[in-house]
């Protein structure tokens, strides 16, 4: 133990582990805070579709050889989100109808353009380390890092100033729109900081694992608590304690950093399983 401590001291002497824990905690963070509000209007999958549609995204932007790919992805990641939350709407597609159509057909085309026009050497390993995760983490420059700063400052600050109205939307759409909330403007609001969300993620854990930072420590946290304020809570908690520790893990032990952090994810949903098994047995 003492000498994993003195490693991961020495690791963080270096500036880019720095950056990746702050961006890291912060997307773990803004992650868990919507997530409890996607969980609970059965709308968790719509971080997976869009994941797939950044993924295309940056594929598009590879071929156009763009320096800062983020530039493209994350407004065409809102649009999509627009899009989806509309046809969501559509009596003729409903909303997990329209997350598989996206989902699938931006995969696949993002796919097909990179095997059609990409220039890299290592197409496979390029397209792994999108899907799941890479060192990418790593190499974040101060620009990027201040760039997700600013953005998960502004993904904070929305939760937290329009908190009544997301609880309101989240529990009863009819009652909140009867009482004069604009329904529509704050699911659309939703929908957009979780495409930022999204993009921001790319780096972390990759497009194939994104929906495991808004799923799980949402679900685990219902498993311990009942109140909205109280779930929102111990999830923002408990995804800044995994994500640090899948990122620490990661550095150390050489893992893949997106793996490694959805592993920790899965170990503490279970044992808040166990947990709530456990406490319900001595109350019986």
């Amino acid at each position: 133990m003492r000498a994993m401590l003195e490693t991961i001291q020495m690791y963080l002497q270096f500036p880019f582990v720095r950056y990746a824990l702050i961006v890291g905690v912060l997307i773990a963070l803004c992650s868990s805070l919507l997530g409890v509000t996607l969980v609970l209007k059965r709308f968790s999958f719509i971080g997976d579709g869009l994941s797939h549609v950044a993924f295309a995204a940056m594929a598009v932007a590879g071929v156009l050889h763009l320096a800062d790919d983020m530039l493209f992805t994350m407004p065409v990641t809102i649009l999509c989100a627009i899009l989806l939350l509309r046809a969501g709407q559509n009596s003729r597609i409903k909303g997990d109808a329209a997350i598989a159509l996206i989902s699938v057909s931006t995969m696949a085309i993002g796919y097909l353009l990179l095997n059609l026009f990409s220039a890299s050497a290592n197409l496979s390993g390029d397209v792994c380390s999108t899907l799941f995760g890479s060192t990418s983490i790593l190499t974040l420059s101060q620009t990027e890092v201040w760039l997700c700063i600013a953005l998960s400052v502004v993904v904070v600050a929305i939760f937290i100033l329009f908190y009544n109205k997301i609880f309101a939307v989240t529990f009863d759409e009819n009652f909140a729109r009867s009482s004069g909330t604009r329904v529509e403007a704050y699911n659309l609001l939703i929908a957009v900081v979780i495409a930022v969300i999204i993009v921001l993620a790319m780096n972390l854990v990759g497009s194939l694992l994104i929906s495991a930072l808004i799923i799980f420590p949402a679900m685990s946290a219902m498993r311990v608590f009942k109140s909205f304020k109280s779930v929102t809570i111990c999830s923002a908690v408990l995804s800044v304690i995994c994500a640090l520790t899948g990122i620490l893990v990661s550095i150390v032990q050489s893992t893949p950093v997106g793996s490694t952090i959805v592993a920790i994810d899965l170990a503490a949903f279970l044992l808040f399983c166990l947990f709530d098994a456990v406490r319900g047995a001595v109350r019986k």
